[in-house]
């Protein structure tokens, strides 16, 4: 870990509902989904800062916070149970000044402004809590110091075919932010921005208060603050970064972030000790792997049993393959148990889930659309929620949805088409 800075605070974003992760979402924060095995997805953001040597963090929340509130605690973990300084998680109250949910990105750090007030740093770091990445933020905020930047972006370039997904940055020469685009229909560049955001404080705090009593913004950091402060005549500068960063926000992106850790050398070094990505574990058993168990280019994590075969996947914690079982290309989470002689392809199982034996789960070649979440599972992956109990011999083909705390005789029938959901009544 780096030397703590006193120049910038930071606040991290992790209280947003994000309907495109289906299931998974539905009775959790995105920022605490598992990921790699043992981690959880704000593990990457906190690590970054710690390693940074940022320690004084706000920690928004608002959508289902409890899994998140417990797995950061008092931030021991991540050296950060101080007394002064540390992590503080905030999650709104009545009494601030509107009371009630946060209605934007930029409405959450509002909410929390006489807190702003109260810091000493002439600097505010703005970070989103689910992406998956390693970042030097200090070197940002040199960049940012250096020019003499009202506010900086950082920015990373994409393929120009999916640059609509994005809020789009053109700049100057000089590497001036001259236009910010929120998903823009024909994109002007390939610089995307990622959400990460430093301004000088006192700017923000009149930016924020402005944008505050307009009725007709979203209160958006992309879509109201930047080109609110690009119209005031605020330098505004772009920061390039060069390495991997990744949006989990949807099922798919979710999967190919986990596939993107099997490659060869991996996109994202989880294994680099001068940059380590720190979390709460649990107290586990070492993973125990048979002699009839197989497997190829997969993460395997402590606590797992494995006696099938596992190709290409990412087991979490406490998940038990038994024999004839064979997982390929799926996200197994904590404590699931695959049962004998099934077999998942393109799947991604919530924790605690019991797939009954001899089941087919992701089988075929048909790839219809899910008929109740179109937007959500359309790319061949079926997911299952957390402890949903499947019953022996059931056959479900792609882009399924099972729902939660399902038992084997809420399934009327052991065979759901592709495209077709199952949940509890």
């Amino acid at each position: 870990m780096s030397k703590p800075n006193s120049e910038v605070m930071a606040i991290i974003l992790a209280g947003g509902k994000s309907e495109r992760l289906s299931v998974f979402t539905e009775k959790s924060a995105l920022p605490s989904l598992p990921f790699a095995g043992k981690f959880r997805i704000i593990d990457f953001t906190l690590s970054n800062c710690v390693n940074s040597g940022l320690d004084d963090i706000m920690l928004l929340t608002q959508y289902r916070p409890l899994s998140l509130n417990e797995h950061i605690g008092n931030g021991k973990p991540w050296d950060l149970d101080r007394q002064h300084g540390g992590v503080r998680i905030v999650s709104p109250y009545l009494g601030r000044k509107e009371g009630g949910w946060d209605k934007g990105t930029a409405d959450a750090v509002y909410q929390n402004i006489e807190e702003l007030l109260e810091e000493n740093s002439d600097n505010v770091l703005i970070l989103a809590g689910d992406h998956i990445y390693k970042m030097d933020y200090s070197k940002m905020l040199n960049f940012h110091l250096e020019n003499k930047a009202d506010a900086t972006i950082a920015v990373i370039e994409v393929p120009a075919e999916s640059a609509s997904r994005y809020g789009i940055i053109s700049v100057n020469k000089k590497g001036e932010v001259e236009d910010f685009e929120e998903k823009p229909r024909r994109p002007r560049s390939n610089l995307a921005s990622m959400g990460i955001y430093i301004f000088n404080k006192e700017v923000l705090i009149s930016v924020l208060n402005r944008d505050a009593g307009d009725p007709n913004s979203q209160h958006d950091f992309g879509r109201n603050i930047i080109p609110l402060m690009l119209d005031n005549g605020n330098r505004v500068m772009a920061y390039a970064f060069k390495d991997y960063w990744r949006d989990v926000g949807t099922v798919q992106s979710y999967w190919e972030a986990h596939m993107e850790l099997l490659e060869s050398p991996p996109r994202l070094d989880l294994y680099e000790r001068d940059w380590v990505i720190y979390t709460r574990s649990q107290e586990r058993p070492p993973a125990i792997v048979s002699s009839k168990a197989h497997l190829e280019r997969s993460l395997i994590s402590h606590g797992c049993q494995v006696r099938g075969t596992v190709i290409h996947s990412v087991l979490s914690p406490g998940v038990i393959v038994e024999e004839g079982a064979v997982v390929r290309d799926s996200v197994i989470m904590g404590d699931a148990v695959i049962g004998k002689n099934s077999v998942l392809d393109h799947v991604i199982v919530d924790s605690e889930a019991v797939i009954g034996a001899n089941s087919l789960i992701g089988y075929g070649e048909d790839n219809t659309q899910n008929k109740l979440e179109p937007r959500n599972l359309h790319t061949g992956i079926t997911v299952i929620g957390s402890r949903a109990h499947l019953p022996e011999g059931v056959k479900i083909g792609r882009n399924c949805k099972v729902g939660h705390d399902l038992r084997p005789e809420n399934f009327g029938q052991l065979e759901l088409p592709s495209g077709g959901t199952i949940e509890a009544r």
